[in-house]
């Protein structure tokens, strides 16, 4: 397993993370089913971790790059409470996106993170105009949902 992570992640120490990671989770567990396909679990085990840390580092890119913008233009640095409140959002945010189709997702970060039209949405995605649309209103009521059953 190591040895595929590695390859994988092409690092060395990222690999022995997911790896000790993986290898906790399931211990973790407190009942573990009789597995046909242990290997195939172990494997589906250790992708899910990769995701969760490719999303956290996407997060972190975020911040730090929101981070550095405010701090070129403000006086001061956020506070501790700030940060923190900034994180949570973040992640809030990250878990009500991980809900959506691909599609949706892209066409709602390239609206409005990106700044870009429908028109070129519609290009970007290879979907028509009024599919942005869709698009756009489905992630809208997705994220109304998310809200409503985390309230």
């Amino acid at each position: 397993m190591f040895t595929w992570l590695r390859k994988k992640l092409s690092c060395q120490h990222q690999a022995a993370d997911i790896a000790q990671d993986t290898f906790t989770r399931i211990l973790a567990l407190s009942h573990l089913p009789h597995l046909q396909e242990p290997r195939a679990y172990l494997v589906t085990t250790a992708k899910r971790l990769i995701i969760n840390q490719s999303r956290k580092q996407q997060i972190e890119q975020l911040y730090l790059a929101a981070l550095a913008q405010s701090v070129e233009t403000a006086d001061a640095f956020p506070s501790p409470e700030r940060i923190i409140s900034a994180i949570e959002i973040l992640d809030k945010f990250s878990r009500i996106l991980a809900g959506l189709a691909e599609k949706p997702r892209q066409a709602f970060m390239l609206h409005y993170f990106e700044g870009f039209t429908h028109a070129e949405i519609a290009t970007q995605l290879g979907v028509s105009d009024r599919m942005v649309r869709k698009y756009l209103m489905q992630t809208l009521v997705h994220c109304h949902q998310f809200d409503d059953s985390e309230g």
